[in-house]
C-alpha cells in the first residue's frame, strides 16, 4: 500500500505498508487467502488515517481470479488462486464447445487456461456456483468490502473471456454458449468512475473517515502500469515485467484477426477506450522460484550477486520457452529447466550464474519476438520499448532487451502500476488532465534509464532459430 501525492509537476509515492500474499493449498485446491490479505488492506488505510487527509482510495490487483457472492450478499468460500489446476479440462472443454475461433472472435483474448471463464466452467454442477447470484473480480469484491458498492471495473473485466472486445460490454450470447447465467455479471464501470464511499465499520477501524471516496481505478494492475508508461513520442511499445512479462502496443481499436488469434495475442481494454494489445509471457517466476528453490538447498540467493555471476556467464548456453507450461507451476524451477534443456537437446546451465543468465536471455528473445509480432499483426512500426515494473530494475535484463531487440529500450518507473493507479484517482479529482498530461508527468517526474542496443545481433538471431518459430 502506497500514498500518492500530485500537483503541478510532482508526482511521488511513498510506501506505507507492505504484508505477504501467500497462497493456501487446501483440500479443495490452490486459494488466495483474501481475508488476509484484505486486513493488510485496512492496516494500511490504518496507517494512512495518520498522514493526514486521503482524498481518495483506489485498488488494483492480478486479473481473471473472483469471489461468488450469494443472494444475502455473502461470499461463497475462498477464492481460488489462477495456477490451481482446475481448468485443466474445462478450458478445451469450452474452446471444443464455443470454438477457438469464436471465442476469439467475441472476446480478443490470448488463451490462458486460467482466464476467468474457463474457472468458472470448473466450477459448473458446484453447490458453490448454484448458490451464487454476483460474480465479482477481486479488486472488485475488496472494493465492495469497503463501500457495499457492486460493479465490475472494465480493464479488469476484459481478461475475463466474457466482455466482447468490440463493444465493451458484457456477452450474454458468450454466457449462453458456456452455461453460464449472465445475471451473475455486475454493471460494468470505467476507470475514474465514483466507487462509493468506506463503510461506516470500515471508517470506524482504519480511522479514516466515512466520506473518504473509493474510486475504480484501472484495476488490473496491467492497465494502471500503462496508464504510467511514460510516452512522448510515437512508435512506443511497452513491457511490463514483473512475475509476467506482459508485452504489446496500445492501440485504438482490437485486432481480432486470425492470425492475432494464431499468434495467441490479447485484447484487453485500457483507459479511456484503449485497446492493450499484448500477449502474456512468464516473467521473473521463473528467476523467482529458482531463487526459492536454492534458498531451500542452502545456496545463496542475494539477487546483486545472483545478476553479477549472470553478467559473467557464457552467453547462450541454452535457450528457453518462457512459456512452455512445464514453467507454470514446477515444483522444482531449476529442475524443470533443465528438463526443458534436455528435451531440446540442449546442455543444462551448470551454476546458478549460467541458470540467471539463461532465464534474462531467454525473456530478453521473448520480449523481441512479441514485440515483432504485435507489429506485425497491428501494421505498427516499433521505433522504441518502454519496460517497466519491478523488472525494470534488473539492468542485466533491460540491457538484454535492447540488444536482443535491437531497440532503444527506456526503463521505468518501476512503481508503474501504483503510479497508474495513484494517476487515475488524481484526475478523477480534477488534479491532472488527460492521458498525455499523465504520462508527461511521469515523464518529468520519474527516474528513468536509458539503453541503446550495443554489439552483434547474429549471435541473438542464432540463439532465437534454436526453438525454431521461437
Amino acid at each position: 500500500m502506497v500514498i500518492g501525492r500530485v500537483g503541478p509537476g510532482r508526482l511521488d509515492l511513498t510506501e506505507l505498508h507492505r504484508f505477504p500474499n501467500i497462497p493456501l493449498r487446501l483440500p479443495t485446491g490452490l486459494h488466495w487467502n483474501l481475508p488476509g490479505l484484505f486486513q493488510g488492506v485496512l492496516d494500511g488505510l490504518s496507517l494512512a488515517a495518520r498522514t493526514g487527509g486521503v482524498a481518495s482510495v483506489g485498488i488494483d490487483t492480478w486479473a481473471v481470479d473472483y469471489g461468488l457472492l450469494d443472494a444475502d450478499g455473502a461470499l461463497l468460500g475462498i477464492p481460488h488462486h489462477y495456477r490451481d489446476t482446475r481448468t485443466a479440462e474445462s478450458a478445451g472443454q469450452i474452446r471444443d464447445l464455443v470454438g477457438a475461433a469464436e471465442l476469439y472472435a467475441v472476446t480478443g483474448l490470448q488463451h490462458l487456461p486460467f482466464n476467468s471463464v474457463f474457472q468458472l466452467a470448473a466450477a459448473r454442477g458446484t453447490a458453490q456456483l448454484a448458490a451464487a447470484r454476483t460474480m465479482l473480480l477481486i479488486p472488485d469484491l475488496l472494493t465492495h468490502w469497503l463501500t457495499g458498492s457492486i460493479g465490475a471495473e472494465i480493464t479488469n473485466a476484459s481478461t475475463t473471456g466474457l466482455l466482447d472486445a468490440r463493444t465493451g460490454t458484457w456477452s450474454r450470447e458468450l454466457a449462453r454458449l458456456t452455461g453460464l447465467d449472465h445475471t451473475l455479471l455486475p454493471p460494468l464501470r470505467e476507470p475514474g468512475a465514483a466507487a462509493g464511499t468506506l463503510l461506516p465499520h470500515i471508517a470506524d477501524c482504519t480511522g479514516l473517515p466515512a466520506d473518504t471516496p473509493v474510486t475504480a481505478v484501472a484495476s488490473h494492475d496491467t492497465a494502471s502500469a500503462v496508464v504510467a508508461v511514460p510516452v512522448t513520442r510515437p512508435g512506443s511499445a511497452y513491457i511490463s515485467c514483473g512475475t509476467w512479462s506482459l508485452a504489446g502496443l496500445e492501440l485504438d481499436a482490437p485486432v481480432l484477426s486470425e492470425a492475432s488469434r494464431a499468434a495467441n495475442f490479447t485484447n484487453e481494454r485500457g483507459i479511456d477506450g484503449t485497446v492493450r494489445y499484448l500477449r502474456n509471457i512468464m516473467g521473473m517466476w521463473l528467476l523467482e522460484e529458482c531463487r526459492r528453490a536454492w534458498a531451500a538447498r542452502g545456496l545463496p540467493t542475494d539477487l546483486a550477486s545472483l545478476l553479477g555471476a549472470a553478467a559473467q556467464a557464457q552467453p547462450f548456453t541454452a535457450v528457453l520457452d518462457p512459456d512452455d507450461p512445464v514453467f507454470l507451476a514446477p515444483a522444482d524451477m531449476p529442475g524443470a529447466i533443465a528438463a526443458f534443456c534436455a528435451r531440446t537437446g540442449q546442455q543444462a546451465p551448470r551454476d546458478v550464474g549460467a541458470t540467471v543468465r539463461c532465464i534474462l536471455e531467454s525473456l530478453a528473445l521473448a520480449h523481441r519476438r512479441t514485440l515483432r509480432q504485435a507489429a506485425e499483426l497491428a501494421g505498427r512500426d516499433i521505433t522504441h520499448v518502454h519496460l517497466v515494473g519491478g523488472g525494470s530494475r534488473n539492468d542485466l535484463l533491460c540491457r538484454l532487451t535492447a540488444d536482443a531487440t535491437g531497440l532503444p529500450v527506456t526503463a521505468g518507473p518501476t512503481e508503474a502500476t501504483a503510479l497508474g493507479n495513484v494517476l487515475v484517482q488524481a484526475r478523477a479529482q480534477g488534479l491532472v488532465g488527460d492521458l498525455p498530461d499523465m504520462r508527461r508527468l511521469v515523464a518529468a517526474t520519474q527516474q528513468l534509464r536509458h539503453y541503446t542496443p550495443d554489439g552483434d545481433p547474429r549471435p541473438w538471431d542464432a540463439a532465437a532459430a534454436r526453438l525454431g518459430p521461437f
